[in-house]
This record gives C-alpha cells, sequence and structure tokens, in this order.
C-alpha cells in the first residue's frame, strides 16, 4: 500500500488524490462529541475513489452470493476516476488452505487493535474457533471464499449465513438530539443539514446500543436452554422478559423478534440445531452504515445523514432495518469516495465491561496481486471498534444464531496470539 502511495506521488494529480480527495467535510469531520477530525474508512486504510467503488461493488457481489434473489446496486454516486488503471472486483483471492496443525504467529498491536494477514487469521481460526462437537477443523474452501470478502466475511464464516441483520438494536437519546438542535447553531460555512446530521450522529450511543443487545441475547439463551421445539421457546422467552418487564414482551407475534430463530438457517441443518432450540444460542455481531440510503430523500441527507432513518424503537431499542440497502454516504465534493458499511464479529463473550471486549473485522477483500493488495483482519476492543469513520453515522448490533456445537463465538477471545 505504501508502495502504490509512493508511484501516485509521481504526479501533483496524484498527491492531490492522496491528501485531499477523502477529506471529509466539516460537520462529519467531527467525532460523535463534536471534537476532533474523524477520518475516512479511505484515509485510514489509504485507499483510492477506485479502491472504495471496487470494495462497494464487490460487497454487493458478496450480497448476491449471501442472499440470492435480492438486486445488485450500481456503483456509489459521485465516484471519481483515478489517472491509474481501475482495480477490478475480479482480483479478488481465495487466500490458500492452512495445514490445521501450524500455529499462527503473533498479531501486531497498536493503541487498542491487533492486526495480522489473512492466512494467519485462518491458522488462528482453525485453532481456537473451528471446532465442532469439540473437534478441529480445517477451514474449507467454500469458507475461505467467504472470508475473502473482508469485513462481511469475517462475520459470515463465524455466524454460518450471510448476515442478514433483522434482530438489530441500537440507542438513540431523543433529549440529547432535541436539546442539540434547541441550544446550537451551524457552524461557520455549515448547511442546516450537516449540522442536523451531525447533532442525530452524536446522539446515538454505541455502548448503550451493545448493552441493550447482549442483555436481550442473554434472555433469548435462558429461554432456549430447555426448549426442544419453536413453541416451548416462544413461551419461555414470553417468560424470561416477563421477569424483567421488558418491552419486547409485546412485541406482535409475527415480530421478526420471536421468528428470528426460526429463519436461521442453521437452526434446520441436521448438524446444527436440526429444528431443537436447546441446540442453538444467540450471538451478536455490529454493522456500521450510513443512515441518508433513501433515493427519494433530499440530496442533503444522502451528503450529510437522515436524521429520521434508523432510529431505535423507543421502547424496545429495535432497529427497522428494512431500509438498508448498503447504499454508502453520497460525497458532497468531488474526489471523495466512501464505503457502504463494516462489520464486527462479537460473538457471545462474557467479559462484562464492553471496553475490553474484542471485535474481529477486516480492511477489505483479499487482492494480494491487486492494486489494494491483502487483505488484514483486525482484533480490535471496544472503543476502537465503535469509533467508526465518516463514512457511518450508524451502529447496529445485531443478534443472530448458531448452533452451541459451533466454537466461533467462545466465552473468552484473546486478542492477537498466543
Amino acid at each position: 500500500m505504501h508502495k502504490r502511495r509512493a508511484l501516485l506521488a509521481l504526479s501533483t494529480v496524484g498527491v492531490v488524490m492522496c491528501t485531499t480527495a477523502f477529506m471529509p467535510s466539516v460537520s462529519l469531520a467531527a467525532d460523535r462529541d463534536g471534537g476532533g477530525k474523524e477520518d475516512s474508512y479511505a484515509e485510514r486504510h489509504d485507499l483510492t475513489v477506485d479502491d472504495v467503488r471496487q470494495i462497494n461493488a464487490l460487497n454487493e457481489r458478496a450480497l448476491d452470493l449471501g442472499q440470492p434473489g435480492k438486486p445488485p446496486l450500481g456503483l456509489p454516486p459521485g465516484a471519481v476516476e483515478s489517472l491509474r488503471p481501475s482495480a477490478s472486483a475480479d482480483d479478488r483471492v481465495t487466500p490458500p488452505a492452512e495445514p490445521l496443525d501450524r500455529m499462527p504467529d503473533a498479531y501486531r498491536a497498536h493503541g487498542g487493535r491487533a492486526t495480522t494477514d489473512v492466512s494467519n487469521y485462518i491458522r488462528k481460526w482453525q485453532q481456537a474457533y473451528s471446532h465442532r462437537d469439540g473437534k478441529a477443523r480445517q477451514m474449507t474452501e467454500a469458507q475461505r471464499e467467504q472470508l475473502s470478502y473482508g469485513c462481511v466475511g469475517i462475520t459470515w464464516v463465524n455466524s454460518g449465513p450471510y448476515p442478514t441483520n433483522k434482530l438489530a438494536f441500537a440507542s438513540f437519546d431523543e433529549n440529547k438530539y432535541n436539546s442539540g438542535l434547541r441550544n446550537n447553531s451551524p457552524r461557520p460555512g455549515e448547511t442546516r443539514a450537516e449540522f442536523e446530521g451531525r447533532i442525530a450522529k452524536g446522539s446515538f450511543d454505541e455502548t448503550k446500543g451493545f448493552n441493550r443487545a447482549r442483555d436481550v441475547a442473554s434472555i433469548m439463551n435462558k429461554a432456549l436452554e430447555n426448549s426442544h421445539d419453536v413453541g416451548a421457546y416462544v413461551n419461555n422467552l414470553k417468560a424470561e422478559l416477563a421477569k424483567s418487564n421488558d418491552p419486547l414482551l409485546h412485541e406482535d407475534g409475527r415480530s421478526t423478534f420471536y421468528s428470528a430463530l426460526s429463519s436461521t438457517p442453521s437452526f434446520k441443518e441436521r448438524d446444527g440445531g436440526n429444528f431443537d432450540p436447546s441446540r442453538m444460542k444467540a450471538v451478536v455481531y455490529s454493522k456500521h452504515f450510513w443512515s441518508g440510503q433513501d433515493p427519494r430523500s433530499s440530496s442533503g441527507k444522502r451528503k450529510y445523514g437522515d436524521p429520521d432513518a434508523f432510529r431505535p424503537d423507543r421502547r424496545t431499542g429495535l432497529v427497522d432495518m428494512s431500509g438498508d440497502r448498503n447504499v454508502p454516504r453520497s460525497p458532497a465534493n468531488p474526489g471523495e469516495g466512501y464505503v457502504n458499511f463494516d462489520y464486527g464479529w462479537f460473538g457471545d463473550q462474557k467479559e462484562p465491561d464492553p471496553k475490553k471486549t474484542v471485535w474481529t473485522h477486516a480492511n477489505h477483500y483479499h487482492s494480494p496481486g491487486g492494486a489494494m493488495g491483502p487483505m488484514q483482519v483486525y482484533e480490535s476492543t471496544f472503543p476502537n471498534w465503535s469509533a467508526g469513520y465518516a463514512d457511518f453515522d450508524r451502529g447496529a448490533y445485531v443478534i443472530t444464531f448458531i448452533p452451541k456445537s459451533w466454537n466461533t463465538a467462545p466465552a473468552k477471545v484473546k486478542q492477537g496470539w498466543p
């Protein structure tokens, strides 16, 4: 990556692209509390507009593979051609198989994040997470293919199906938002749309959203323990919710909250749940994405965020994700580009302090011979993961189910290796 940046720097235009093309606007350069500059994904990972475009296109290709029948989206709006040959999503490479008995090397750790290459992650996965019914397994070719898609590949491999994000939670402080609008005004040079988007973004609390998802997953796991059919699980779930008078108790029986288990592919598989809820467990992952996805909304909302989009239900914390079509943030200026999402895998860690939990994600798809280079895998503490990028103004914490016989979501995750 650094070699490519040096080559681009040989031309004046190349220097402009590498140093200014991804500078976010005045409002979204601020962090959630209105403080210092917030980098875009491209800035942090040394990517060009073409790189971002190819990442988004490949993410859509993965969606087509993971959710057949869903039409792909076009390239992100406002993408600008670079002077170098365009990278192609066809340069994605499935990483090679790793011997089951080969131990991983130590990760490179810095600032709450440990980093390694994708082959070393496969070795760690085989040693620490591959077990089914207590037996370690080599990562299959199909799993390595899934993994090669980058951040979503990490969650895909560990959860089983391509993530559908149907049971998502978040936390939004309505009072903070309204107070922010009343007691503040746009900064110099900031439009009203930028101002409202900034205040809305700062009113989401990722820690509370994560804690809500963990609490609900814990309730679900208690309900799963002695349930041997879906009816028993739903009855036990309602009983557990009633103990704490949780508002989810009053969700409609047809809600995704109650149907999530039945729609999980591994629940129906003979070597998975085999239709027995007691053989399953609820786990958590996260998705960062952009709110201004509605093509009918104003250009200001598509560029700076839609304050009303993807807000959680005030009572339950559930987020309606039906409007999430993986549309990236629209550029406000020529030369800008933003990725459409970022996924982080959490699983079922029992560490009580959110700040000490570990989230596994990646930089981009695996392209060792292409312009972007090889995929890097990250294990980040929660503050590092939840900090996000200028590309995203929403963070959802999603519950899904995996068989208990899988070890992809152990109670304890050690950052790096050993």
